[in-house]
């Protein structure tokens, strides 16, 4: 709009111009070199003007001209840069998709018209991972780390070949980089944070946490802190009481369901003479999470307590939680150190019906000490090999005795986690069913419809049937087993290549039979 408004105002000035002109005519004499030129007013503004008009055509001409290289070195360079967006892009989408031949023709085409561009040394490496050539990914990933705009991703590239092929000095050597060039990178804070809780090094674990902070929402860092401290409460509980104390408190207030940290600050706290607030800090973990950790924490308050001390406590610590198995069982093994066989057995009564390994063990051991049955105690015992399992600290599959800050498997933080190993439940996956004995006998006792009592049709087509029943009776029972159906192995993770392909003569012949080996087949 305002420029309409500039131009309309240009157009009636420049015909003010030429009227005021026109309303005052006049002639104009040019004398030069002897010619004398005399014309009007206007045939010479006129003139001026289609001169300058000229002029400026003839500036562009030579302007055109002069710059022409600059123009087509310029349209060559774009029309290169639409080419390598389309190898780029295409290169990208063949890796995604997996196609290997695809990806190698459009990194060695990108390499043919941008060789030195990010993006053209990403997919190369990307190709070269895809088709197997670490040597070669490794080479342009060191590339890539030796220039200052593609410096962490050649970095996060070598982190990943160095873990690939188990080299864990390198890649943590390749994370410290990385973290210090960029600390706002997740990955490299991550890898970093899982190396120092490898090897223990809990104060540079919490400073790099702390240095990392805005790259975690509240809730995590409060957690990872929390974890980090317990270890390091942990590791300082035999040389630096108060230090390991002050840990202990810190990593209780941060993440107040944490078990290790409950247990250990309350134990602490107990020493301390802090019984009623070391009462409030197991209390408080036990109502969340019931652990065995917080019961024997709980029993040994006070030094030196007698057996039916330890009792009532615990009484009233499993009496938070009535649904809960881990309190019975801490009530039992309390109540069978201070001889109360009859509440022992009465806690492990619910659980009888389908017992766990540590219940089966419990009661073992109360066959012993209430009524010496070693008979009774070695059946509770056989039975614990083939009961269901109980919950353990475990974390990526891996399953340890006491509790760990950090996976051993990935090196995740707070990856423990007090359940059953691998099914999280109380009852063991049935994978397939056992087989069932069943006698002739219990066959024949089972009602028979009417439909399968043969019957002649005519006297004439059978004269003398031969009875069923009778020689179903004489027969003498004999046990048969009955298989159940054969159960489909799992197959392949999508992520899990697989056995190698067979050759032909390495293959097994065809199955006819059924069962396993046809399903094999």
């Amino acid at each position: 709009m305002i420029r309409v408004i500039l131009f309309l105002i240009v157009v009636g000035a420049a015909a003010l111009g030429f009227a005021w002109l026109a309303d005052r005519p006049g002639d104009v004499v040019i004398t030069w070199q002897g010619l004398r030129i005399e014309t009007s007013l206007m045939v010479m503004g006129a003139g001026l003007l289609a001169a300058v008009v000229v002029l400026l055509i003839i500036v562009g001409i030579i302007r055109a001209i002069l710059r022409s290289p600059f123009v087509l070195s310029r349209m060559m360079r774009n029309r290169r840069g639409v080419r390598a967006y389309e190898a780029i892009s295409s290169g990208l989408i063949a890796i995604g998709a997996g196609d290997i031949a695809a990806a190698n023709k459009f990194a060695a085409q990108i390499n043919q018209i941008a060789p030195g561009e990010p993006l053209a040394l990403l997919l190369s490496a990307q190709a070269a991972q895809l088709s197997g050539n670490r040597e070669e990914a490794e080479r342009i990933f060191h590339a890539m780390a030796n220039r200052a705009d593609t410096k962490a991703l050649g970095l996060h590239g070598l982190f990943i070949e160095a873990r690939r092929r188990n080299d864990l000095t390198s890649a943590q050597a390749f994370a410290e980089e990385a973290a210090r060039t960029a600390p706002t990178l997740g990955w490299a804070g991550r890898a970093v944070l899982e190396f120092r809780c490898a090897t223990g090094d809990w104060a540079g674990a919490l400073a790099l946490l702390d240095s990392n902070k805005t790259t975690l929402d509240k809730v995590s860092y409060r957690r990872q802190r929390a974890v980090l401290l317990t270890a390091r409460a942990q590791a300082a509980e035999d040389t630096d009481r108060d230090s390991a104390k002050a840990f202990a408190l810190e990593a209780q207030k941060l993440a107040p369901t944490l078990i290790p940290a409950a247990a250990l600050a309350g134990r602490m706290l107990a020493e301390g003479g802090h019984l009623r607030w070391a009462s409030r800090v197991i209390d408080k973990a036990w109502r969340a999470n019931p652990h065995p950790d917080l019961a024997r924490a709980y029993a040994a308050l006070r030094y030196g307590d007698a057996a039916r001390d330890r009792l009532k406590r615990i009484e009233a610590l499993a009496k938070q939680t009535p649904d809960n198995i881990e309190g019975a069982l801490a009530l039992a093994r309390t109540a069978l150190d201070a001889q109360e066989f009859a509440k022992a057995r009465a806690a492990l009564t619910s659980y009888l019906d389908a017992p766990t390994k540590r219940v089966c063990l419990l009661m073992a051991a109360l066959e012993r000490a209430e009524r010496n049955d070693e008979g009774r105690a070695r059946e509770w015992t056989a039975r614990a090999v083939h009961a269901a399992p109980d919950p353990a600290w475990t974390a990526d599959g891996y399953v340890c005795d006491h509790w760990l800050p950090a996976s051993p498997v990935t090196g995740r933080i707070d990856a423990f986690e007090w359940r059953v190993p691998l099914s999280g439940m109380l009852s063991p996956p049935v994978i397939e069913p056992e087989p069932s004995a069943v006698t002739t006998a219990e066959i024949t006792a089972q009602p028979q419809p009417e439909s399968a009592e043969l019957k002649p049709a005519s006297a004439d087509a059978v004269s003398s049937p031969a009875p069923i029943e009778p020689a179903l009776a004489k027969a003498e029972p004999k046990t048969l087993e009955i298989k159940p159906k054969p159960v489909i192995p799992l197959v392949h993770a999508p992520d899990d290549p697989g056995p190698d392909e067979l050759d032909e003569s390495e293959r097994a012949p065809a199955q006819t039979d059924g069962g396993w080996r046809k399903i094999l087949s």
